[in-house]
């Protein structure tokens, strides 16, 4: 059964259709096997509306919401200035700043590739750096979101895993945190060695008030982590609470949107989260009838991970979202793997939050990875460049994430060191 629905989703991928279409062909085959027929399909139904009955998923479109308010705003510019501001005139100064924006906005709303990539590339290729890095540079510091709260993978992960969505957002930040600075490095030898020059040294007036401009963008990752390290408020009311910030931002603050805004921010809100829901939907019903038919624990038998220890079944959990996601959407990966790999966390006793973050790791670098990262793509869309030029400066990022990866395996408080002094005390 598991040979034939992988057979299935994978031809009807290379056929072109929508991920949503071959993960419910595949489960709907596998149900018809597995129970003779559709007699019980009521049964497959109501396996994929538990999966998005969770109060917690309520998060998703309203952090989407609160996202798409602010791309269409001020609040990514104000952000890119200050940091310019600051670090801007170093070497390297405009790729650091390029790298820290990404990870500011990414713990504001979760987007970035649009509303901090667009700005930047054109100032970067004119500062003198090649197209291959710039392009690698917003792809990979893009996906730094991806651990920076508000995160919709973890959202989906806790959901999907029954943890804590609060302690996987704290728990994101330092690992975002140590990348970034990775980053950093990088960029400063590409500078030293290609001879970019550098911008011009911003005054401390211009500083003081490029950090007033942008104090109001920068009470979302206050209200997001300071809420909920505070115990104010959960990650879902927090999502509530960003969205409510947001208007009030951009509609009456700033006054760059216009209540005639509002129309194309909600549908656009509305097709993401269609999507999203779509596919937590099918995903939780093939997670059902492929525990159903215990394939997980036949899966890993098979592969001897249940008798690898802890750092060996951590390195099978990279090694398989790294490569699922190089070829399929990232909440696919996160809806199908976790449960495979739920067995082996639970019998050796990995700290869920820790495996988490990985995983949210390891999406964010198949997502940048050819040959079908979706975030090339998204990139080729954006910038319109050749697929080539996209993903030729990839090679060092992708190194020096996976190398994030390996750091996280071999010192966990590089992850839970926050989370412990959020929650454990």
């Amino acid at each position: 059964m598991a040979t034939i629905m992988m057979i299935v989703m994978i031809g009807l991928l290379l056929l072109g259709f929508p991920m949503m279409i071959p993960l419910t062909t595949a489960a709907v085959i596998g149900f018809v096997m597995m129970f003779d027929g559709f007699g019980q399909m009521g049964t497959f139904i109501q396996q994929m509306m538990g999966g998005i009955r969770p109060a917690s998923l309520i998060a998703v479109p309203m952090f989407i919401l609160a996202a798409d308010i602010m791309t269409r705003g001020q609040s990514a510019d104000r952000l890119i200035n200050m940091v310019m501001a600051f670090i801007g005139h170093i070497k390297g100064g405009l790729a650091i700043s390029t790298a820290t924006s990404c990870t500011l906005f990414g713990a504001v709303s979760g987007s970035t590739q649009v509303a901090v990539g667009s700005p930047l590339r054109p100032k970067m290729l004119k500062a003198g750096y090649s197209d291959p890095f710039t392009l690698a540079l917003i792809i990979n510091a893009s996906d730094i979101a991806f651990l920076i709260p508000p995160s919709i993978g973890m959202i989906i992960y806790g959901v999907i895993s029954e943890t804590s969505i609060a302690e996987l957002f704290i728990a994101g930040i330092g690992p975002g945190i140590l990348i970034l600075f990775m980053f950093s490095i990088y960029c400063l030898i590409y500078a030293y060695k290609n001879d970019v020059p550098t911008e011009a040294k911003a005054s401390w007036k211009e500083r003081a008030m490029s950090v007033r401009d942008a104090s109001w963008p920068l009470m979302f990752p206050v209200i997001i982590v300071g809420g909920i390290y505070g115990g104010i408020f959960s990650p879902t009311e927090a999502a509530a609470v960003c969205v409510l910030y947001a208007f009030l931002l951009e509609f009456v603050v700033f006054r760059s949107l216009k209540l005639n805004d509002i129309y194309k921010i909600a549908k656009s809100t509305g097709l993401i989260t269609a999507v999203v829901f779509i596919l937590v939907a099918v995903g939780n019903g093939f997670s059902w009838i492929i525990s159903f038919a215990q394939i997980p624990q036949a899966i890993l038998e098979a592969v001897g991970v249940n008798e690898a220890g802890p750092v060996g079944v951590l390195i099978a959990i990279c090694v398989a979202f790294f490569i699922a996601c190089m070829f399929v959407d990232p909440i696919v990966v996160i809806l199908v793997l976790t449960p495979i790999f739920a067995p082996a966390i639970q019998a050796t006793g990995l700290d869920p939050v820790l495996v988490g973050v990985l995983i949210t790791l390891q999406v964010a670098i198949g997502s940048a990875t050819p040959p079908f990262g979706c975030d090339i793509f998204t990139a080729i869309a954006i910038f319109k460049r050749p697929y080539m030029e996209v993903i030729r400066g990839t090679p060092p990022f992708i190194f020096m994430l996976v190398a994030a990866a390996g750091l996280i395996i071999a010192f966990p408080d590089i992850a839970l060191f926050l989370r412990d002094i959020a929650f454990r005390d």
